[in-house]
């Protein structure tokens, strides 16, 4: 399952990160209010310009040129260096690993999911993490009542991907 991720921001200009399936589910989710800043609650969100990844790697030289103006004097600016790929690679596997155990450490509730949220909200049971299955009917009811959910991408809770 192919993911996109959008950088998203409030009218209060939080910015945060977005997993949709495809474009079409992040209109559709757009359109019916279901999205939330994670900070402020807001349902005031838009998705912000960003650059397309693209793969240059093939144009990488052993023995790249200098950045030198026409004067011969180096280019200025600042330099930023990116952890190497193996350290990029390490720091991702980090963070799944961490999502994938804090979702073992919620209860599960499965299709009870949204009475749960709602008694947690009401004040009816203790708050706890939990998770489990909504429809979409129950996602849109909780997000008109104020109550935050989020919804995780299936493939970072399953199990077989310990």
């Amino acid at each position: 399952m192919s993911l996109k991720v959008f950088d998203l921001q409030c009218q209060q200009g939080h910015v945060f990160e977005g997993w949709f399936g495809s474009e079409d589910s992040y209109e559709s989710q757009h359109q019916r209010g279901l999205l939330t800043c994670p900070v402020c609650n807001s349902n005031e969100v838009s998705k912000m310009l960003s650059a397309p990844r693209l793969n240059v790697s093939h144009l990488r030289q052993e023995d790249a040129p200098s950045r030198a103006s026409p004067s011969g004097k180096q280019a200025g600016g600042t330099a930023v260096a990116a952890p190497a790929s193996s350290r990029m690679q390490q720091l991702q596997a980090e963070v799944l690993r961490r999502i994938r155990s804090m979702l073992r450490s919620a209860e599960n509730v499965g299709p009870r999911f949204a009475d749960e949220a709602r008694k947690m909200h009401e004040g009816e049971t203790q708050e706890r993490a939990i998770r489990g299955t909504a429809t979409l009917e129950e996602q849109e009811a909780l997000a008109q009542d104020g109550i935050a959910v989020m919804p995780v991408p299936d493939f970072l809770d399953d199990e077989r991907l310990q």
